[in-house]
């Protein structure tokens, strides 16, 4: 239905106040969205040199919050990385130097998976180790050293891993520990089920300890 002349002033009139209030609108003050808000980062300090996480609160909330909960405990001081592949990845923050040998950390219970957030295990990322159970991640979490797609949702096992941060500084730091001496070693680890000691030898372990002397919050 055509409009006439009328009606077309009409609706023009009513659209010119709405045209106002949004020229007016770009001289007031606004309060940041979840989104522009900045991102919380961690700094990893380890023996080899340090670098920068950037964590993605907002499609990991559980992770995160899980991570920085251990951040804040200082479980991380003093753990290391206990399992380099340097075509792969760096794995730590479950196991502790007592005596010479490396030995796991006791730890709360497994939060929810939460690889199916569309983060992508790309080289840089961070993501959270688990067993065969795809909600047992605690504490171990890696870093990806090349992209590695076989570890996102639903692969390898159904699943996945799930991602909740990349390094934004200090990647030369992280490639310098995936070039580091591995070889075969013994790990004291805590069994999931039972929660017995078992003593076994395993293999990807840097011959000399690559510490994990804190993890702490970088200030807004």
């Amino acid at each position: 239905m055509k409009r006439n002349f009328a009606t077309l002033i009409l609706s023009l009139a009513t659209l010119l106040p709405c045209f106002a209030e949004e020229k007016n609108a770009e001289k007031l003050p606004t309060v940041p969205t979840k989104e522009a808000a900045a991102a919380p980062k961690v700094t990893v300090k380890t023996n080899l040199g340090s670098f920068v996480v950037e964590l993605n609160q907002e499609k990991a909330p559980v992770t995160v919050e899980n991570f920085l909960s251990y951040v804040d405990k200082k479980h991380y001081d003093g753990t290391v990385f206990h399992r380099v592949i340097g075509t792969f990845m760096i794995q730590g923050g479950g196991f502790t130097v007592k005596e010479g040998n490396l030995t796991e950390k006791a730890t709360g219970k497994g939060i929810k998976n939460e690889a199916n957030n569309g983060l992508k295990n790309d080289k840089g990322t961070i993501a959270m180790a688990r067993t065969g159970d795809p909600n047992s991640a605690t504490a171990q979490f890696f870093v990806n050293v090349v992209d590695n797609a076989m570890l996102n949702a639903p692969n390898p096992d159904g699943h996945g891993y799930a991602v909740f941060g990349k390094v934004v500084e200090g990647m030369e730091v992280v490639d310098k520990i995936k070039a580091v001496a591995t070889g075969t070693r013994p790990l004291t680890m805590i069994h999931p089920g039972t929660g017995e000691k078992i003593t076994q030898p395993s293999p990807d372990v840097p011959t000399e300890n690559v510490v994990i002397e804190s993890i702490t919050k970088v200030a807004k």
